[in-house]
């Protein structure tokens, strides 16, 4: 069945933590007349409302993880899920966000037309009705992971397991560890996360690695943030202590890349400092990559090194030959026995929130397409999408983005513009990876997303303060985008963004 047709200035998709801010920065920069966000869930937050699995915590500090526009006071800088999860839906509610959020609307699929310079969007509903949208911007906020799913490798054996087989990003409300053994498979964020909280409870838990990964401790509250919410306006406070974290992630960043050797001494001497000299820490903490070629795994408080320490918790690096009725079967020869098995084996990733694009009625296929600044598509009028950083806070390059998308709709409307689409010349090569880094869930994706080109402005750089000079004080756009008049048939009147610029973007 389909429902009657709703025109809107910008369409956002996504009412996760990016939607919210998004929207938010298009209310506070006046910089459309009239919004809506689509959000195919019942419920706002979109990865803090989705994973409800024990101990889920932000990997970043809040102070870089939250809004620059709205200070973070919860106390911890590494926050508990569903303390986050109220910091956005308050955070919402502040602007008047939530009155414009569609709840239970599934984009499915949207077309451009350059006649009429407006992109068309079907949403399934709920209820199994499509609704329309039209829209001169479509920014789509859905993140890079596939909501209804996670990865599943084949396990051998798993269906004589008598216990329940649990992957994290569907975790069953009902489920008690009390007592029970239970086998977390992965080493991942999820992973470390997962092992201290279940450890509070459960009989015994063990950490089943094929191989290790870096990790390292940090306090849970930032005390140099505390010192200066003292003594500062709340405001400034912020500010200087989001600056101050940036500049530690970028600093430790550089440190794996320019020294990977030093920095992966470094690593080792804080698990021999947790866990002591005795530990076997070649074997469980020694990754076979280098620093930083995939996420880093952060532990607040040491807590997963405190779990292990107590002997409520353990870590085996080897592999699965078989899961039996009551364990599994390593193929070393030993047995892990268990109540129940957890799969935290990771994410499947997905280009644009999985939605159908056509322009002007040729379907598009987002992969190997080359991305503009990591937000928009070569070729695709007036779309744009939140892509964070791989090495530091997702918000701090959803900021960015929601911002220089607020630039260019404010730089449109008072120069009439109905469209504006990066085009791609001769020189700028593609073939890049659009994320760099070398984890499973990455290479797994390798087609479906789209990729970087190896030159400005088709590079996403991983470099916060770069970006930040870039896409607040450059150019708009420069030669890259061009810009097509409101007046202009297809065909007619095309200004390239160089000349566009000079025209006073800002």
């Amino acid at each position: 069945m389909q429902t009657g047709c709703e025109e809107l200035e910008v369409l956002i998709v996504g009412a996760g933590l990016s939607g919210i801010g998004a929207a938010c920065h298009l209310v506070r920069a006046s910089a459309a007349r009239s919004f809506a966000i689509l959000e195919s869930r019942g419920s706002s937050g979109g990865t803090w409302d989705l994973f409800r699995y024990p101990g889920v915590r932000s990997d970043s500090d809040m102070y870089t993880l939250g809004y620059a526009f709205r200070p973070w006071t919860g106390g911890q800088a590494i926050a508990a899920g569903r303390t986050i999860l109220e910091y956005v839906r308050d955070t919402a509610r502040e602007h008047g966000i939530d009155r414009h959020i569609r709840f239970g609307h599934t984009v499915r699929r949207a077309s451009w037309s350059a006649r009429q310079a407006r992109w068309t969007v079907e949403a399934e509903r709920a209820d199994g009705a499509v609704a329309t949208f039209v829209c001169r911007f479509l920014l789509v906020c859905a993140g890079y992971y596939d909501y209804a799913r996670g990865y599943e490798p084949e396990l051998p054996g798993a269906t004589d397991f008598r216990g329940p087989i649990i992957h994290p990003q569907h975790w069953p409300e009902a489920f008690d560890c009390s007592g029970k053994r239970v086998v977390v498979i992965g080493s991942g964020a999820t992973a470390v996360t997962l092992v201290p909280a279940l450890a509070q409870t459960a009989a015994h838990v063990t950490m089943l690695q094929r191989s290790p990964t870096y990790v390292f401790s940090l306090p849970a509250r930032d005390r140099f943030a505390e010192m200066l919410q003292r003594v500062l306006p709340l405001r400034a406070a912020h500010a200087l202590t989001r600056w101050k974290n940036i500049a530690l992630a970028m600093s430790i960043y550089s440190f794996c890349q320019r020294t990977p050797r030093l920095a992966r001494a470094w690593f080792r001497r804080g698990v021999v400092r947790a866990m002591g000299a005795e530990y076997a820490v070649d074997t469980h903490f020694k990754p076979r990559y280098e620093p930083w070629d995939q996420r880093l795994c952060l532990v607040p408080d040491a807590d997963l090194f405190v779990a292990l320490r107590s002997g409520r918790a353990a870590i085996v690096t080897d592999r699965i030959r078989t899961i039996e009725s009551d364990g599994i079967a390593l193929e070393s020869g030993a047995r892990l026995p268990a109540d129940a098995i957890v799969t935290a084996t990771g994410l499947q990733l997905r280009a644009l929130g999985g939605i159908e694009l056509t322009v002007d009625g040729a379907r598009l296929e987002t992969a190997g397409r080359v991305t503009y600044r990591g937000m928009m598509l070569d070729g695709v009028p007036n779309l744009a999408f939140c892509l964070g950083y791989t090495n530091s806070s997702w918000t701090l390059r959803a900021d960015l983005v929601a911002r220089f998308v607020c630039r260019l709709l404010r730089y449109m409307r008072r120069h009439e513009f109905a469209s504006c689409q990066p085009r791609r010349d001769q020189r700028a090569t593609a073939g890049k990876p659009l994320l760099n880094l070398n984890s499973g869930y990455v290479q797994r994706a390798a087609g479906v997303l789209p990729q970087q080109g190896d030159r400005e402005p088709w590079r996403l750089h991983q470099q916060h303060v770069r970006e930040w000079l870039s896409l607040q004080l450059g150019r708009l756009g420069g030669d890259a985008l061009e810009f097509r008049s409101a007046t202009a048939v297809p065909g007619g009147a095309v200004i390239p963004g160089g000349r566009a610029a000079e025209h006073g973007a800002s």
